[in-house]
Parts: C-alpha cells; sequence; structure tokens
C-alpha cells in the first residue's frame, strides 16, 4: 500500500523527469483528484494508505500528462469562473484568460435585465458553453442561445448546463456562426479562433495536440472570424445591443477597425491577468 505522502512524491519526480513545466503543479492537481483529497490532508494525514487501484489510475494519468496530454483533459473538466465545466474532443479547454469577456459583458447583462427584465444572450461558438452559462450563473434574469458548429460541443455544454442547473435558460443550435440563428439579442458574445493559420504549428504541443483544430485557427491572420461577426452581427442585435468578443494578445487595433467598417463603436476593454487587452465591447454608431 503507498501512503499519500509517497504519492505526491512519486507523481512530482515522474513529471519533473518528462520535462512537464509545471510538474509539481500538475502532480498535486492529479493526487488530489484522483484521490480525493487537498493539501490539507497532505499535511494532516500524510502516511494515510491510498488504495492500490487509485494509484495504477494515478500512474496511468500520469503517463498521460508526460506524453503531453494537458492536466484538465486527463480529468475530463476544468474550473471556469467558478463553475466545474466537462470537457470532451470537441470543445476547447477554457481558460482564466476568457473571464476577461465575462467580465466585460456581466455589467451590460445586469443593465439589460436592469431595464428590460431580462437579457438575451448569443454566444457564438460556446464549445463547453463556458462563457454562455457563466453569464446565466450571475445573472439570473438572463437567458442564452449558445451555437456552435460541432455537434460534440454543443452536446457538451447541453449536458454541462444541465449539471449546473441552468438549462432551462439555454438553448443550443447548430450552427456556423449566424447561419441557423433567427431573432434579435441584447447581448453577442464569442471567443472565437483567433490564432492566424500558419502560427498554429508553434503552439504548445498541450494546445496543438489536444484543443480541436477549428476552435484556434482564425485564417492566415487570425482575424476572419471577427470580419464575419462584424458583417452579420447587426441583423441580430437588438436596438441598444452590443457585441463582445475576446481577442488575441495584439489583435485590439486590428479588431476594432474591423467593426468600426461595419458601424460599430468600440465602447470598452478588459485586460486578462497577464495585462494583455483580451475582450472588446462593440455598440452600433
Amino acid at each position: 500500500m503507498t501512503t499519500l505522502s509517497e504519492l505526491h512524491d512519486i507523481a512530482r519526480a515522474r513529471l519533473s523527469d518528462a520535462g512537464i513545466a509545471d510538474a509539481a503543479l500538475d502532480a498535486r492537481i492529479l493526487v488530489e483528484e484522483l484521490t480525493g483529497t487537498s493539501r490539507t490532508d497532505l499535511l494532516a494525514r500524510p502516511e494515510m494508505e491510498v488504495a492500490a487501484e487509485i494509484a495504477e489510475k494515478l500512474s496511468a494519468a500520469l503517463a498521460r500528462r508526460a506524453a503531453g496530454e494537458p492536466v484538465h483533459r486527463i480529468l475530463g473538466a476544468r474550473e471556469f469562473y467558478g463553475l466545474r465545466l466537462a470537457l470532451s474532443p470537441d470543445t476547447l479547454e477554457p481558460r482564466p484568460d476568457t473571464e476577461a469577456l465575462v467580465e466585460l459583458a456581466l455589467p451590460f447583462a445586469t443593465s439589460a435585465c436592469d431595464e428590460r427584465g431580462t437579457c438575451r444572450i448569443l454566444d457564438l461558438g460556446t464549445g463547453t458553453g463556458a462563457i454562455a452559462l457563466a453569464l446565466l450563473s450571475a445573472e439570473p434574469r438572463a437567458s442564452a442561445v449558445a451555437t456552435d458548429i460541432a455537434p460534440g460541443a454543443l452536446a457538451t455544454a447541453k449536458a454541462n448546463a444541465e449539471a449546473l442547473g441552468l438549462a432551462d435558460r439555454a438553448t443550443f443550435v447548430l450552427s456556423d456562426w449566424f447561419a441557423n440563428v433567427d431573432g434579435q439579442f441584447d447581448l453577442i458574445v464569442s471567443n472565437p479562433p483567433y490564432i492566424p493559420s500558419t502560427d498554429i504549428g508553434g503552439l504548445s504541443r498541450e494546445v496543438r495536440g489536444f484543443d480541436p483544430l477549428r476552435a484556434l485557427d482564425g485564417g492566415a491572420d487570425g482575424l476572419d472570424p471577427y470580419r464575419i461577426i462584424a458583417r452579420d452581427g447587426a441583423a441580430h442585435l437588438a436596438p441598444g445591443g452590443a457585441i463582445m468578443v475576446e481577442i488575441g494578445a495584439g489583435q485590439a487595433s486590428d479588431v476594432a477597425g474591423i467593426f468600426a467598417r461595419r458601424g460599430f463603436r468600440h465602447s470598452d476593454t478588459r485586460s486578462d491577468l497577464g495585462g494583455h487587452e483580451r475582450a472588446q465591447a462593440f455598440l452600433r454608431q
């Protein structure tokens, strides 16, 4: 029988030997998740014995991480904006940077609800449902239509909505951008693909090998999705509505120009934890 302390030591050493940059952190996350323990348990009960079958599961998980698979892909879920979201091969792994878009959009959604009693949100390319579900969880008067081109992503997002008790306010639509979207919305949000095609090969193996390519590739300059959203978004905006998008580092000026040429005014920006401009808001002029 292996002790909890020994498992932590084994996991750290194995990932460190494999050259994993955050070996200690990843090892701790895997051990804690698979054993159902916490850092407090490690301090208070380091000699706690761990069943052999759990140690075997950890060994398999460590092998996957050593081969480049991200921790949360291995675990099948990740926390985003305080919500635990299941992942699938058709979804991006939601990342903390995207919380900047939620923080930008939430005050607008709340204001719309204060004025009109509700806020109708359209989330384009929803993936796990992260953005839409975060907004619905924070603003109980809002409703959302979430679209994706991948049936597997929609199934994952719908399952996440059900698990979080938000399915009654969320509708999921298979759509290539606005193709199957009807009606108008107070708020349109999106974390679109924004990596230039030629940059995909230079991404980390964790991203390149495990995130779906079509959720990363934004075309030759990384800006094709913004052109589509700016071109077609006005027809789906209610009076006084806004479009808010996540952007890549260094894309703020280009994205603002794309929306300006379609009659939108840049109204606000949020930066991520690294200080990069990460989310922009646009209003009709």
